[in-house]
């Protein structure tokens, strides 16, 4: 087990075209966060999904598709994140997922962390998340890393779910 401690992390980017596989078997570990989102289990779609999708008025090939690894046991986290979202100078974290056994260690922290880094190195203003109303522990990692609500929207229809997204907001 990996102690939240370790400084052996690494994050790399991500591509379709060499990382396909790996981000899919990474998808088959998490499919608890695949089931509380869409009501069903990742599949091929929900990998191209990842690379290809982004905000509204977003490019894709501007956003940062990341793999946070741990030497030998390999992916262990993904995020991604957009820029230009909802204003020019945001940075939009669309997802931020963790593989169920490394969770509560710290690496997701560690991952922000990051993240935050490569936001302010674009010079963004701010950070935003959307957390689903019965992802409460997502929520309150979020809220713990200093993200604040900014909005609740109405609720919309994801997969074969519905939920009502909150939108987070934290200054950079």
């Amino acid at each position: 087990m990996i102690g939240a401690d370790r400084s052996d992390f690494e994050f790399h980017p991500l591509n379709r075209e060499q990382h396909s596989g790996a981000v899919a078997a990474f998808y088959e570990r998490t499919g608890d966060y695949g089931l509380m989102e869409r009501g069903e289990l990742p599949d091929a779609a929900t990998v191209q999904g990842f690379f290809g999708d982004c905000p509204p008025g977003c490019d894709p090939n501007q956003s940062l598709k990341l793999a946070c690894l741990d030497g030998p046991g390999g992916i262990i986290g993904i995020a991604d994140m957009a820029f230009g979202f909802p204003e020019t100078p945001d940075a939009y974290i669309g997802l931020l997922l963790i593989d169920p056994k490394m969770r509560a260690q710290g690496i997701g922290r560690r991952f922000l962390h990051h993240l935050v880094g490569q936001a302010q190195a674009r010079h963004c203003t701010r950070m935003l998340v959307a957390v689903l109303d019965e992802n409460m522990r997502g929520r309150s990692f979020w809220e713990r890393e200093g993200f604040v609500l900014e909005k609740t929207f109405e609720p919309r229809d994801i997969g074969s779910k519905r939920h009502v997204l909150h939108r987070l907001i934290r200054p950079l």
